[in-house]
C-alpha cells in the first residue's frame, strides 16, 4: 500500500507543474495591467515603470515562469498586490470556510443521492423511478446561482427563514450548502442507480434471495457494497468539483471565503493570489483523488489484494 501511495504522490508534481503552467499563461496573456490597477489611471510613468520593475512584470514570459515555479517550490507564492499581504497568510485565512462549504455540500449530496439511487433501482419503473429521475434530471440541469437566487428568495425573504448573506452561524450554511448539494446528489443518485442495476441482477444475489435472507440486508450488505467503487469515484470527484462550485455560490450569498476572494482578486488583477489560489485547489483535488483510491482497497477485498 505504501509503495502506491508514494507511486501517486509522485505523479502529483507532473500535475501541479501543469497547473502552474496554465494558470500562470492564461494570467499573462490575460488583458489588463495590475500596476495600473493599484497606481490608477492617473499615475506618473516613472512610478508605473517602477513597480512594474518591482514586481517583477517587466521580465520576459520564460522568466517570470522561472521565478513562479523556483518561488513556488520553496512555499513562496509571493504577496498580495492588492493587500500586500503574503498570499499563503490571505489563503489560509480563507480556505477553511470553502473546505467547509465542501464539505457539508457533499455530506447532503450523499445523503439524499444514495438513498434515492438505492429506492430507485429496487423500485425500478415504479413510480418511485421514475420521481426519483426526474429529481435527478432537474439537480443536474439547474445552473447554481439560478437556484442560490431562488433560495434566498424564497427561504429568506418571504419565509423568513435563513438568513440572506454571511457563514457565521449553522443557520448561515443551510442555503448555500443545498445550493451546491443538489446538483451533486443528482449526480451520486444517477450513479448509485446505474451500479445497483448491474448489480441486484447477478447470480449471488439471487443465490441470497434463495437462502431466504431479508431484502434489506441483501441490499444493503451484498448488492450496495459491490455498487460502492463506483459511487466512491462520483463523490470524490464531486468534492473536487464542489471546491470550484462554491465560487459563485460564495459570490451570491457574500460568504467570506476562498472563491469570493479569488473572483475579487480576478478583477483586480491580483495574480499571485489568483495563481495561488487555483494550485491549492488543484493540490486539494489531487489528495481527494488519492483518497478515493485508498478508499477502494477497504471497501473492495479484491482490490486490498492486489497490494498485498
Amino acid at each position: 500500500m505504501h509503495k502506491f501511495i508514494l507511486k501517486r504522490l509522485g505523479m502529483m508534481l507532473p500535475v501541479l507543474v501543469g497547473v502552474m503552467f496554465v494558470i500562470f499563461t492564461l494570467t499573462y496573456i490575460t488583458p489588463g495591467d495590475p500596476v495600473m490597477m493599484i497606481l490608477g489611471d492617473q499615475a506618473a510613468q516613472e512610478d508605473i515603470v517602477n513597480l512594474r520593475a518591482e514586481l517583477g512584470l517587466d521580465q520576459p514570459f520564460l522568466v517570470q515562469f522561472g521565478m513562479f515555479v523556483a518561488n513556488t517550490m520553496q512555499f513562496n507564492f509571493g504577496t498580495s498586490f492588492t493587500t500586500g499581504r503574503p498570499v499563503l497568510e490571505e489563503i489560509g485565512f480563507r480556505f477553511p470556510t470553502t473546505m467547509q462549504l465542501a464539505a457539508m455540500s457533499v455530506v447532503i449530496s450523499v445523503l439524499i443521492g444514495i438513498p434515492l439511487g438505492i429506492l430507485s433501482a429496487v423500485k425500478q419503473y415504479t413510480i418511485f423511478d421514475n420521481g426519483a429521475t426526474i429529481i435527478g434530471l432537474l439537480g443536474v440541469s439547474i445552473p447554481n446561482f439560478w437556484l442560490g437566487m431562488m433560495l434566498i428568495i424564497l427561504f429568506s425573504v418571504n419565509l423568513g427563514w435563513f438568513p440572506t448573506t454571511g457563514f457565521e452561524t449553522p443557520m448561515h450554511w443551510v442555503l448555500p450548502s443545498f445550493t451546491i448539494g443538489i446538483s451533486s446528489a443528482a449526480i451520486i443518485m444517477r450513479m448509485t442507480r446505474s451500479s445497483m442495476l448491474e448489480v441486484i441482477r447477478q447470480d449471488y444475489i439471487r443465490t441470497a434471495r434463495a437462502k431466504g435472507q431479508k431484502e434489506s440486508k441483501i441490499i444493503v450488505s451484498h448488492a450496495l457494497k459491490n455498487a460502492l467503487i463506483p459511487v466512491i469515484t462520483v463523490v470524490g470527484l464531486q468534492f473536487g468539483l464542489l471546491l470550484g462550485g462554491a465560487i459563485l455560490t460564495e459570490t451570491i450569498y457574500a460568504i467570506p471565503g476562498l472563491g469570493r476572494f479569488m473572483v475579487e482578486s480576478i478583477q483586480r488583477r491580483d495574480y499571485p493570489i489568483i495563481q495561488g489560489g487555483v494550485l491549492l485547489l488543484a493540490l486539494v483535488f489531487s489528495f481527494v483523488n488519492l483518497l478515493v483510491d485508498i478508499l477502494y482497497a477497504f471497501v473492495d477485498p479484491r482490490i486490498r489484494s492486489q497490494y498485498k
